[in-house]
């Protein structure tokens, strides 16, 4: 089992010009855990991993692997192994040197290479196709081959770089549980980049969620779904997202336009968003009026867009019990499961 190490970020900030790309970032992922960066393009996150490769160098702050701080070493000395979005694979190269390649740049001895290679190879499930070259196999060994290079000289740390991005649908959700499992019993501490939430919530430990350059929020799946910090953690995390109202919160109701929802408990006052999910909302015989705009079938879900006061929503049911457009239907909101945020889009409340 590969040892991984801890990693810390202190402080970290780049600058491009006039731009900063990341923004004083601190962030802690401890040995042997799986933390994707998540966040549309322009975000930070591919800026933070080249950061922690060593491919860029940062314009303030520390990078810490363990207790040795890195910030200043060559990439080639931070014992990282990195696997890139188009994998860059050498073309005239067969699958077997190019993932030696790493070892021979250490002049580690012929025998050990061919050995450590079959081996990791087929760990991965490609150790009967090494004589062949890029070409002549499919984008799934070509993502199997490029993660086999950067684990065969045993990184302590293994970073990822959205490496599911060019492979079909069908055969991502299988390469995502396959590195997830590989990770677990390699032990190998692992950070990947991802614009994918769905990729992120799948196979990571905790998720950093980027805006701007600034994290906004580092949390396990759980809790990002359950408990954002923001309104832009809301909206970004979840399919469908949460539905965001902007409105006012008054003594015991919310009102946005020509919609109100009933409150109960302790809740903010005066401008601010009320957000609740899709699936939380619930179809009643009473309850606050709405009209059906659209229906979405999703297989045995539909998503319903109706409009209330005004206001529109998504709504999420089971395909039996989809409405049909412009049909007159009432929406219940249970008060548990709304969240609260106030003006400046940061969650009110538990």
């Amino acid at each position: 089992m590969i040892k991984g190490t801890d990693v810390t970020l202190r402080g970290l900030s780049k600058r491009f010009g006039k731009v900063w790309a990341l923004k004083g970032l601190d962030l802690e992922v401890q040995a042997g855990e799986l933390v994707a960066f998540l966040g549309p393009s322009g975000c930070g996150k591919t800026t933070t991993l080249l950061l922690i490769a060593g491919i860029y160098r940062p314009t303030t702050g520390e990078i810490h692997f363990g207790e040795r701080r890195v910030d200043h070493l060559h990439p080639k000395d931070r014992d990282v192994g990195m696997v890139f979005q188009s994998y860059a694979l050498y073309p005239h190269l067969t699958l077997f040197e190019n993932i030696a390649f790493p070892l021979r740049l250490k002049k580690v001895p012929d025998a050990e290479v061919k050995s450590r290679v079959q081996s990791t190879a087929d760990l991965l499930g490609i150790g009967h196709i090494l004589n062949r070259r890029p070409a002549q196999v499919s984008g799934g060994q070509q993502q199997r081959a490029a993660l086999a290079r950067a684990l065969v000289k045993e990184p302590q740390l293994l970073l990822l770089d959205e490496p599911l991005s060019n492979l079909d649908a069908q055969i991502r959700l299988s390469a995502r549980a396959e590195i997830r499992r590989l990770q677990r019993d390699l032990g190998v501490t692992a950070i990947l980049v991802t614009h994918d939430q769905a990729e992120a919530l799948a196979m990571a430990d905790r998720v950093a969620v980027f805006s701007t350059g600034e994290l906004q929020q580092f949390a396990t799946p759980d809790e990002l779904y359950r408990k954002p910090k923001n309104t832009f953690v809301a909206s970004f995390v979840g399919a469908p997202p949460m539905n965001l109202i902007e409105g006012v919160f008054k003594e015991r109701a919310f009102e946005a336009g020509g919609f109100r929802q009933g409150l109960e408990g302790p809740h903010p006052q005066g401008q601010g968003w009320l957000g609740i999910r899709p699936e939380d909302i619930e179809l009643r015989a009473e309850g606050t009026p709405a009209t059906v705009l659209v229906v979405e079938p999703l297989g045995r879900e539909a998503l319903v867009m109706v409009e209330s006061g005004g206001v529109r929503l998504q709504v999420l049911v089971p395909a039996e019990a989809k409405p049909a457009p412009d049909q007159q239907i009432h929406l219940h909101l249970p008060a548990e499961k709304l969240h609260y945020f106030d003006r400046t889009g940061t969650r009110v409340g538990p």
